[in-house]
């Protein structure tokens, strides 16, 4: 059984992830993904087991938080909705290429790649500079095709909603203001997302050494508790960012996304650290 000290930590994640994807445009997995690995681990679940149920049920919670985020963004005029369909299309097909690859690799493999991921990206943020050049957003439907089927497959592969990836690219190669990249990245997040939960779900279908309440690696429990708190602290996020500037959450975000990389990695366990 599941500890009320595990409920609340859930229960608070949840509230964070929203808060930051609806404000950053971000799925917030760098905070969900280890602390559900934590909650599993702790409760007797296999480590390989543990990081594939994170990566599907981290993917299932990002989609109603995405669709809850995306609604606001849009009543703010700021998703392009025609470059975001292109990229969530594409990205789908692909999600179940990288479950499908994730499915098939051990666990300390898979915590290397997604520890490996949140450093790259926690270095996009930190480098993104979010300053428009004169002009429209790029709109070539191949460009967003190749990118959707990269989006895709990195989504899958390590359980990520794409964001991370998608708002410093959409800012610095495709002209996006810093509020329509939010934006979009949100909307595709949502095609991202459920592509992602689907491949898990159908891929961790009959294993063995599952927590209880799962479907595939799809965890409905964990999902309820993050799920409740993360979509209506979307709607507050993303009403939040049409307020103030970022900026200034950012490197906290940097801070904690290199925190959780470096963890889900090894290294502080190698240095002999207890953090």
């Amino acid at each position: 059984m599941i500890s009320i000290m595990y409920i609340l930590a859930l229960l608070i994640t949840g509230a964070l992830v929203g808060l930051v994807s609806g404000m950053l445009g971000v799925g917030g997995c760098f905070i969900m993904i280890p602390v559900q690995y934590w909650v599993l681990t702790a409760m007797g679940i296999d480590p390989t087991i543990a990081i594939r149920v994170a990566f599907g049920t981290n993917l299932l919670v990002v989609f109603p938080t995405a669709l809850s985020g995306s609604i606001r963004h849009h009543k703010k005029e700021v998703v392009l909705w025609r470059q975001a369909i292109i990229l969530g299309l594409t990205s789908i097909a692909f999600t179940f290429a990288g479950a499908w690859v994730a499915s098939n690799l051990p666990g300390s493999v898979l915590k290397i790649i997604f520890g490996s991921a949140i450093l790259l990206g926690a270095l996009r943020m930190a480098t993104a500079h979010p300053i428009r050049v004169e002009g429209e957003p790029h709109a070539n439907p191949l460009t967003y095709i190749f990118l959707g089927a990269v989006f895709g497959f990195v989504t899958g592969l390590v359980g990520i909603g794409g964001g991370v990836l998608m708002v410093p690219l959409m800012v610095i190669f495709l002209n996006y203001h810093m509020h329509e990249a939010v934006g979009t990245s949100t909307a595709v997040m949502i095609f991202t997302s459920l592509g992602g939960a689907i491949a898990y779900m159908i891929y961790g279908l009959n294993v063995s050494g599952l927590p209880p309440y799962s479907v595939g690696y799809i965890n409905l429990l964990q999902w309820i508790l993050l799920a409740g708190t993360s979509i209506p602290m979307a709607q507050v996020g993303a009403h939040t960012a049409h307020r103030i500037h970022p900026k200034s959450l950012k490197w906290v975000f940097i801070i904690v996304m290199v925190y959780m990389g470096l963890k889900m990695i090894g290294v502080f366990s190698w240095l002999g650290l207890p953090i």
